[in-house]
C-alpha cells in the first residue's frame, strides 16, 4: 500500500507544480493518465510482492524464476519491442522519408524470428542468466566487461529514444513540458521495475500491450476520416513519394543510397538479435520449445502493431495542415502526437496518449532491467566480488536499475529524432556485439584474442564512417553509398575466426 501512496503523492506533486507554473494543461487528460499510471504501478507492485514470496533472489528478479507461462511470455516479448520508439518512429519516417525507409518494423520482426530459430533453443538449453554469459564462458570476464559497453549503450539509447517519444506525445496532448513528461514516466517505470524485476515487467506488459493495440485501432479510423478514407490517403501518398511509397527497395526510390538501404536492413535484422531484453525472455521461458514459439509469435505481433503507425504517418504526410489552426507538426518526431491531438477528438486523443504511454513503459522497464542485470551479473560480480551471494546480487540489481534509469533519462533530454536514435541502438550491437555472440555460440575454437581483435577492428571500421546523431566525424574515406556498418560486422567476425586459429587460447580472465 505504501508504494501506491507514494505514487499518488508524486502525481499530486506534478499536478501542483504544473498548476503553479501556469502550464496550459489538459486536466481531464492528465487525470486519465494518472489513473492509468496508478493501475500500472499497482500491478507492478503486486508482482513485486509475489517475487518476494516465491523468487527472492537474483534469478527471481532477472528471470522470474524461469517460470513465465507462455501467454505472459508472448505478451512481454511483443510489448518490449513494440515500444514508443517503434510506433512514434514508424509514423515519423512514413510521413517524412517514404515507406521504403520504414525498415525497423519488418527488420525487428525478422530478427525475432531468426533469433527464435537459431539462438533461443541453445541459450535456453544451457540455462544462461544473461546474453553475456556465453561470452564470459568463451572469452573470459575481462573481455566480456569490454563487450558490455555496446550492450549498455544500446539499452541506454533505446530507453532515451522511447522516453523522448512519450515526452513529445505528452507535450502535445496534455500540454505539459517535455522535461516533466519524461521525468514522471521514467520515475514510475523504474520504480516498479526495481521493486519486482521481471515479474513486474511481464505482468504490466500484458496490460500495456492490450492498451496499445486497442488505442491504435481506435485512432486510425478517425485519422483516415480526416484525409478522405484509405483509398484517397494511399493515392495522395503515392503521388507525393512516388517510388518511395513502396516497401520494396529500388534504384528509383533510393537513388544514391541503394546500398545504404541494405546496410540498414541487415543492421536491423541481425542487430536486433544480441539484446538482453530479448534473451531475458528467452531465458525466463519454462523450456526450449516455449522460447522458440514466443520469439516467432512476437515477430508476427511486431508486424501487426506497425500497421496503425504507418497509416498515421501517411495521414500526416497527405493531410491539409493549412486547415488546422496548429499547423503541421513542428518537427518530425511530433508526427504521431500531432495527428492524435489535432486530427481526432479530445476523447480519442486521450486514448492515443494512453497507447503511447503504455508502449513506452513496456519498453523502458525491460531495458533498464536488462542493462542492470548484465552490469551486476557479468561485470560487477566476476570482477569485483566473485563470491557475492544471490540475495545481495538482487539488491545490487535493484540499485543499478535506478542508475541506468537516470542515465537514460538524461540522454532523452538531448534527443532530436526518435527514429535516428532508435537505429543507433542496433547499430553498435550489430557491428561490435553480434560477431562475438555468434562465434561464442557456434565456433568452438573462438577465444579471447580473436574476440579482442574482432572488437577493435569492427570499432575502427564502424566509427571511421562517423555518426551524425552523436556528432562523431568520419575519418575513413568511405564512398557516399557504402555499407560500412556491414563491412565492420563481417570484418569483426572474420577477425575472431582467423585470429582465434592463429593465436592459441589461454586461460580465460
Amino acid at each position: 500500500m505504501r508504494p501506491l501512496l507514494l505514487l499518488l503523492a508524486l502525481l499530486f506533486s506534478a499536478a501542483a507544480y504544473l498548476w503553479w507554473t501556469g502550464e496550459n494543461v489538459n486536466w481531464p487528460a492528465f487525470l486519465s493518465m494518472s489513473v492509468f499510471y496508478a493501475l500500472v504501478y499497482y500491478i507492478g507492485a503486486r508482482a513485486a510482492s509475489r517475487r518476494e514470496r516465491e523468487d527472492n533472489d537474483a534469478e527471481g528478479i532477472m528471470l522470474a524464476g524461469r517460470n513465465l507461462p507462455v501467454w505472459i511470455a508472448i505478451f512481454t516479448m511483443s510489448a518490449t519491442w513494440v515500444g514508443g520508439g517503434f510506433i512514434n518512429g514508424t509514423a515519423e519516417y512514413t510521413a517524412t522519408q517514404g515507406l521504403v525507409w520504414v525498415q525497423a518494423p519488418w527488420g525487428y520482426a525478422l530478427s525475432l524470428v531468426i533469433g527464435g530459430l537459431f539462438f533461443a533453443r541453445i541459450m535456453r538449453r544451457r540455462r544462461y542468466r544473461t546474453m553475456l554469459d556465453p561470452l564470459e564462458e568463451r572469452y573470459g570476464k575481462r573481455l566480456t566487461a569490454l563487450l558490455f559497453l555496446p550492450a549498455l549503450s544500446g539499452e541506454l539509447f533505446w530507453t532515451a529514444a522511447i522516453l523522448t517519444a512519450l515526452g513529445a506525445t505528452f507535450g502535445t496532448v496534455l500540454g505539459i513540458d517535455l522535461t516533466t513528461a519524461i521525468l514522471l514516466s521514467a520515475t514510475i517505470a523504474v520504480a516498479y521495475t526495481a521493486l519486482g524485476g521481471l515479474w513486474s515487467v511481464a505482468l504490466t506488459d500484458v496490460l500495456q500491450l492490450a492498451i496499445l493495440l486497442v488505442g491504435l485501432a481506435i485512432i486510425v479510423p478517425y485519422a483516415l476520416s480526416y484525409s478522405g478514407g484509405w483509398d484517397n490517403t494511399l493515392a495522395a501518398y503515392r503521388e507525393k513519394f512516388g517510388a518511395a511509397a513502396s516497401l520494396l527497395p529500388s534504384r528509383e526510390a533510393l537513388g544514391d543510397y541503394y546500398f545504404t538501404w541494405w546496410d540498414y536492413a541487415l543492421l536491423l535484422i541481425f542487430g536486433g538479435i544480441p539484446w538482453q531484453v530479448y534473451f531475458q525472455r528467452v531465458l525466463a521461458s519454462r523450456d526450449e520449445r516455449t522460447a522458440v514459439r514466443l520469439s516467432i509469435i512476437a515477430g508476427g505481433v511486431c508486424l501487426l502493431a506497425a500497421v496503425a503507425p504507418v497509416i498515421i504517418g501517411m495521414v500526416s504526410a497527405t493531410a491539409d495542415w493549412s486547415a488546422v489552426a496548429a499547423g503541421p507538426p513542428p518537427e518530425a518526431a511530433a508526427t504521431l502526437p500531432w495527428v492524435v491531438r489535432y486530427l481526432t477528438n479530445p476523447v480519442v486523443a486521450v486514448v492515443g496518449l494512453g497507447a503511447v504511454a503504455a508502449a513506452v513503459m513496456s519498453s523502458v522497464d525491460s531495458s533498464v532491467l536488462s542493462a542492470s542485470s548484465m552490469g551486476i551479473w557479468n561485470v560487477y560480480r566476476p570482477l569485483v566480488d566473485p563470491g557475492l551471494p544471490d540475495g545481495k546480487l538482487a539488491k545490487l540489481i535493484q540499485r543499478c536499475i535506478w542508475i541506468v534509469g537516470v542515465a537514460a533519462t538524461l540522454i532523452a533530454f538531448q534527443v532530436q529524432s526518435v527514429y535516428a536514435l532508435w537505429f543507433l541502438c542496433s547499430d553498435f550491437v550489430y557491428c561490435l556485439l553480434f560477431p562475438a555472440l555468434v562465434c561464442a555460440l557456434f565456433d568452438p575454437r573462438a577465444n579471447k584474442w580473436g574476440a579482442l581483435a574482432g572488437f577493435l577492428l569492427a570499432a575502427f571500421l564502424r566509427f571511421g564512417g562517423g555518426d551524425e546523431t552523436l556528432g562523431i566525424p568520419a575519418y575513413l574515406p568511405y564512398p557516399t553509398d557504402f555499407p560500412f556498418r556491414t563491412l565492420a560486422m563481417v570484418s569483426g567476425m572474420s577477425a575472431i575466426i582467423i585470429v582465434s586459429r592463429l593465436v592459441p587460447g589461454t586461460k580465460k580472465g
